[in-house]
């Protein structure tokens, strides 16, 4: 893929990006952000965890697609691929200790030019998100958007290393079981994995990471 000589991958401001131009000019970048710079995702984690600031790791890339636009002629359309790797500490909704929680994200993005653009798109598309682009976007904020999506429904442990009293009832723990169920059933209803558009845009066919798991 091709950089420009003045801004090679990672030296671009994610809090200041022009998004268009690095979508069309099939551009990377790479950095790190962490807890404390996100303060949603700071909401989350536990006063009492080992860490209340870790790091995630995050790749960005852009490149455009040919589709037909309105007037009927072919046009580059803009994307933009992220990729989020990262652990933060979260409450188990089970034994309510702190329990280390992993975030892999990869998500693709249709660039819009407008917020009615954006509302024109098809609902039913499930293969990429619609963000409305500008000359400074801010991409620290994206990141921190798809992390909250990516919290479990139900934050716990896979194995708790005890269980709260409040879930353990004196009937041979009948209750904290069907509790223990309830949150389980709940739990099953993660987000699928999302089709990647970008396998079909010839600029980005390389080798990639081998955990892409949402």
């Amino acid at each position: 893929m091709t950089q420009h000589p003045g801004n090679p991958a990672g030296l671009y401001d994610p809090h200041e990006l022009d998004l268009f131009e690095f979508a069309r000019s099939g551009r990377q970048a790479a950095g790190v952000v962490r807890v404390s710079q996100l303060p949603r995702m700071l909401n989350e984690v536990p006063a009492e965890a080992p860490d209340r600031d870790t790091a995630f790791t995050w790749q960005a890339e852009g490149a455009t697609q040919p589709e037909l636009q309105d007037d009927g002629t072919e046009g580059p359309q803009p994307y933009l691929r992220l990729a989020i790797h990262g652990a933060a500490w979260l409450e188990c909704q089970r034994c309510m200790t702190p329990y280390l929680q992993t975030f892999n994200v990869d998500a693709t993005y249709r660039i819009v030019n407008t917020e009615a653009e954006a509302e024109e798109f098809p609902l039913d598309e499930d293969e990429v998100e619609v963000i409305v682009g500008s000359r400074q976007f801010d991409l620290v904020d994206l990141i921190e958007e798809e992390l909250l999506l990516s919290l479990p429904l139900v934050p716990k442990h896979e194995v708790c290393p005890k269980v709260h009293e409040s879930l353990v009832s004196g009937v041979a723990g009948t209750e904290g079981e069907g509790d223990e169920g309830a949150l389980d059933e709940a739990d099953e209803g993660g987000e699928p994995e999302r089709p990647n558009p970008f396998k079909a845009l010839e600029s980005l066919k390389r080798g990639e990471p081998d955990d892409k798991k949402h």
